[in-house]
């Protein structure tokens, strides 16, 4: 009993709590030792506050118990670690144990939490030995039921900052499919209050909070309940956090978590066009490196695999601009998702507006450059099947170079 976490006590009876239930000013008690004290001594107040109280219902705290048991499993665990006969198998808890326990028991039964979850930050930080005590510890659960209050008050700042340092803590943790943190974090409560975190957090929260979408993303996670449920802001809030220029992180995080999105299903590549994805890419690609740049890319490839995003290219007066210009410029791979935008482009929207640009910004003057390339690849015969719809088209025009005008009659002689 001298090591039993202080907020696993009773504050009536200073014992350990059995069956805790809390009360309407967030204290919680025995069940037993509340229930005499309202309804025997017929008292108004809360006997650790003193506050008046009105509303006498009280509501079971499962987090607080889940803790207790698993505190009480691993004082067990310890005596067996103590004792020579005890099997080399069995895990035994961690150096900071203790306090973990204490600091969890400390965020379910305070209403003020955020210091507790700083310091408990500060623990898992350490090695993984700590976060493995944490999750081992019910550690999850108590700060997803954090995430959970926000969707009930949003507006209260006390709730939404514990809210912020939650994630914090969960966004370092390892997140697999089969993983007890995945399960939490990928129940539709916890993903609601997420997306409002994304909206409306700091920057910090909001990088933790696509660093979490991320870690999901990389599995087999199912993005249809919070598309349906938050519809185009939540990719209006990834947008947002693409165009971060003074987190790189965040707008990579962001980017990644699109491209799994949109892989997912055409209703969210219709989504993010509405959002405005296409014209926000084409903007942001002529300043973007290298990595950015072909995730970038490939986002657009995946929105003009529909005729909206087909439209929504052409009308961004620089959108086919865009693309030639990364096109031989950046790399083997911006090139041929380059080709393969142009290549859609000119399959199913080949206005003539659209096909003068390409010969004006230089879009045909690399496609014949890709066919001097040697060898056989997907990307050439692309470039050969462009030329074999649009090549006499081109070479209509007066500013079509007369030597291309030779090399594209023997293209078109020789497919």
């Amino acid at each position: 009993m001298d090591s039993l976490p202080c907020h696993f006590r009773c504050p009536i009876s200073m014992e350990l709590m059995k069956e805790p239930v809390t009360i309407s000013t967030g204290v919680t008690y025995e069940r037993k030792n509340i229930e005499k004290w309202f309804f025997t001594y017929k008292k108004k107040t809360c006997p650790a506050t003193m506050q008046s109280i009105e509303n006498f219902g009280i509501i079971p705290n499962h987090t607080l118990k889940r803790l207790i048991v698993s505190w009480q499993s691993n004082e067990d665990s310890k005596s067996s670690c103590s004792s020579p006969s005890s099997s080399q198998s069995q895990p035994c808890p961690s150096a900071k144990h203790d306090e973990i326990q204490a600091l969890l028991s400390t965020i379910v039964s305070s209403p003020f939490k955020v210091n507790s979850i700083k310091k408990l930050r500060s623990i898992i930080e350490i090695d993984d030995e700590m976060k493995d005590d944490f999750i081992q510890s019910n550690g999850v659960e108590v700060l997803v039921q954090i995430l959970d209050q926000t969707i009930m008050d949003s507006s209260d700042f006390v709730t939404f900052r514990a809210c912020e340092e939650a994630l914090c803590v969960l966004h370092q943790l390892p997140i697999s499919e089969e993983g007890k943190t995945f399960e939490l974090l990928s129940k539709q409560e916890s993903t609601r209050s997420m997306a409002i975190m994304l909206q409306r957090g700091s920057a910090e929260a909001r990088l933790h909070t696509i660093t979490i979408f991320r870690k999901m993303a990389k599995t087999e996670y199912d993005w249809s309940f919070i598309v349906q449920d938050q519809g185009i802001d939540f990719f209006k809030s990834l947008l947002e956090l693409v165009s971060d220029e003074i987190c790189s992180k965040a707008s990579s995080c962001a980017l990644e978590v699109l491209i799994e999105m949109l892989r997912a299903s055409k209703k969210n590549r219709l989504r993010a066009i509405e959002a405005g994805a296409v014209c926000v890419l084409i903007e942001l690609l002529q300043d973007s490196n290298r990595s950015k740049c072909e995730k970038m890319l490939h986002l657009i490839k995946l929105l003009c695999e529909y005729a909206e995003g087909r439209q929504a290219l052409v009308d961004h007066g620089m959108g086919i601009v865009a693309i030639t210009q990364k096109m031989l410029h950046v790399s083997n791979a911006a090139t041929k998702i380059g080709v393969k935008i142009i290549w859609l482009v000119c399959n199913f929207h080949p206005t003539e507006r659209v096909l003068e640009e390409m010969l004006m910004y230089g879009s045909v003057k690399k496609l014949l450059a890709l066919l001097h390339m040697d060898g056989r690849s997907s990307t050439k015969d692309k470039v050969v099947k462009i030329f074999k719809m649009h090549g006499n088209s081109w070479k209509q025009y007066p500013c079509f170079p007369y030597d291309l005008k030779e090399y594209l009659g023997f293209v078109n002689d020789s497919s």
